[in-house]
């Protein structure tokens, strides 16, 4: 029996599947190009506080700051990176990521379009209604002591 389990327990490391760790194989003819690190400045503070500044060889510039300001001590962190596009376009995107999420700034980022037509007046009175109902209801279930969910709904009114 312990053979077994052990012969099983070999056939399935052999079985696994091997990753190798390191640079790829380089089987064709093409050259990998390595871009030189030309600046690298990171500064971290006792309090949490911390700066970034990177710089490479192929124009890629990162910057970037942050500290435990934010809510619960969550990190809120300022930057901002700029390459060259492959079609020559300079990019620049400025940034902060704090309670509200990510929030990139460029030109050359996607804006939606405008609202095609301005809103009837009637949908925002039926809006503003039944924002009115929901907040009544609401109102009037936290009122009430309710002990469990209703097992049957009412009937419409």
């Amino acid at each position: 029996m312990k053979f077994l389990i052990i012969a099983a327990v070999a056939a399935v490391a052999v079985a696994a599947p091997q990753y190798s760790y390191g640079p790829p194989p380089n089987d064709s003819s093409e050259e990998v190009e390595v871009v030189p690190i030309l600046r690298d400045d990171r500064v971290h503070e006792e309090d949490g506080r911390y700066n970034l500044h990177v710089e490479t060889g192929n124009g890629i510039v990162l910057s970037q700051s942050g500290s435990p300001d934010g809510p619960d001590g969550a990190v809120v962190k300022t930057g901002e990176y700029s390459y060259t596009a492959p079609d020559g376009t300079p990019v620049v995107v400025k940034f902060v990521a704090d309670e509200n999420g990510y929030q990139p700034q460029s030109d050359l980022l996607p804006v939606a379009p405008a609202f095609p037509h301005p809103i009837p007046q009637f949908v925002l009175d039926q809006i503003a209604f039944a924002a009115e109902e929901d907040a009544a209801r609401a109102r009037s279930v936290s009122s009430e002591e309710v002990s469990a969910p209703a097992r049957y709904y009412g009937s419409p009114q």
